[in-house]
């Protein structure tokens, strides 16, 4: 699944403007599977576990540097929830974006909610004046 929509609104979170993007249904996440959006020309990776939790990280692999986070196996490591690269197979925590096998890289992370009002799911991106 890739969706492009437009952005919902823009507001400070954590003392930077962000804007929030509409990316899909709650119900188009299938738990422990990974699926990218587009949301203002940036390819994000979305996951959602069986215990329902978010998650949204940048979609590029930074090691293979091709955009397949999303296919990656999803799996837990010292009870911190995970992605594994489905390229070169390393493992990034899905709640800092933190390679676990090479500390020194790690994936862009982005704030992402369930909007109870719709059922939707919504990410946040830095609010940035594109050209």
């Amino acid at each position: 699944m890739t969706t492009t929509r437009e952005p919902a609104h823009t507001r400070e979170t954590a003392g930077a403007a962000v804007r929030w993007h509409d990316v899909c249904s709650y119900g188009d996440l299938m738990p422990e599977r990974g699926a990218c959006a587009i949301a203002d020309g940036v390819q994000v990776a979305l996951f959602r576990t069986y215990e329902g939790a978010l998650f949204a990280t940048s979609n590029l692999d930074p090691f293979s540097g091709a955009y397949v986070i999303s296919r990656g196996i999803l799996g837990t490591r010292g009870g911190a929830p995970t992605v594994a690269s489905p390229m070169f197979k390393q493992v990034f925590d899905l709640r800092t974006g933190s390679c676990l096998d090479e500390p020194d890289v790690a994936l862009p992370t982005f704030a992402i909610r369930r909007s109870p009002a719709a059922d939707r799911v919504e990410v946040a991106l830095p609010h940035e004046d594109r050209e």
